[in-house]
């Protein structure tokens, strides 16, 4: 089957190899970026209505009930898009994304200002939130996991302890599936160096809240104590692991019920390809890649309209 010339397109901004907009930015969504979700207006609702309660329970039941309302709103947007312009896939991607970040930050403003106040933070009671894996990398579908890392400098304090978990309560209520982990830079460097699955989620987060020098600081040791110098270790590992998922899948490119994202030829493989690239070259996007010598601008344009198509 031939795709649809649409799916083949590359846009203008994709032809310039500049970077795009972070997921988080309010830039090439299939919606108006206010219409999905406004931070400010749901922070300001949220506090009004929760101004003078004072028991947790009746806190997480008003602040669940508002942010079900804004994400039904913001499927909605997002859904309209879609109908008009279904093949614009990398808008879609990063339209649940944003709409994702948003609930996200929401829900954390919640626990920290209203069920878990800290009057009085102290150096040990830091903390930055950091997306990983798929969400990391702003990639989502309209019920993709939710993987979060919560990134502390020391080990976790009951406080913060508390605001994860009233966090994660809360973000269940919305019937999100979260992946979660709670570590320390230390943890993460050690954890990181033991499993390359691990390693490979480390690679693509990015931050969401919190404390952002936490989440500086914790890529400025991952390149510096783990990526540099393991290079042929990771590009292995990955090779290893592509052709298992390859004889998994049935070790064919042409089958009748491919598998888009785990088949040979599949998006896993490019997002491989991608991995490896910016193991060795700390890049953020694929069009860094032409500057860097590592693609021509034809193999960058196959390979986006390989992944567009895919999407």
């Amino acid at each position: 089957m031939t795709p649809p010339q649409d799916a083949l397109a590359v846009s203008v901004s994709d032809r310039n190899p500049t970077l795009p907009p972070t997921p988080s930015e309010p830039g090439e969504l299939i919606a108006p970026a206010d219409e999905i979700l406004d931070d400010a207006a749901l922070r300001d609702a949220l506090d009004a209505a929760i101004a003078g309660v004072t028991d947790h329970g009746e806190i997480r039941r008003i602040a669940t009930q508002i942010l079900q309302a804004e994400q039904v709103a913001g499927r909605r947007a997002i859904e309209g898009g879609i109908e008009a312009r279904p093949l614009t896939a990398r808008r879609i991607t990063r339209a649940y994304t944003y709409l994702t970040d948003g609930l996200v930050r929401a829900v954390l403003h919640v626990a920290e200002t209203h069920l878990h106040r800290n009057q009085m933070p102290s150096d040990t009671e830091r903390m930055a939130v950091m997306a990983v894996g798929g969400y990391g990398r702003g990639e989502m579908a309209p019920f993709s996991d939710v993987d979060l890392l919560f990134v502390t400098p020391w080990k976790l304090t009951p406080h913060i302890e508390s605001v994860i978990e009233s966090s994660l309560y809360m973000l269940w209520d919305l019937h999100m599936k979260v992946g979660h982990s709670s570590r320390t830079v230390k943890e993460c460097l050690r954890l990181g160096k033991q499993d390359v699955t691990i390693r490979t989620s480390l690679l693509e987060m990015r931050y969401l809240a919190g404390e952002e020098s936490i989440g500086r600081d914790l890529k400025t040791a991952l390149r510096e104590q783990l990526f540099r110098g393991t290079v042929g270790e990771f590009i292995e590992a990955k090779l290893e692991e592509r052709a298992n998922r390859h004889k998994k899948q049935g070790g064919q490119r042409y089958v009748l019920e491919p598998n888009v994202k785990e088949g040979k030829g599949g998006l896993r493989d490019l997002q491989s390809l991608f991995w490896i690239a910016k193991y060795l070259h700390n890049v953020e996007d694929t069009r860094q890649l032409v500057d860097l010598g590592v693609f021509t601008r034809e193999e960058y344009r196959c390979f986006r309209q390989a992944e567009d198509f895919l999407w």
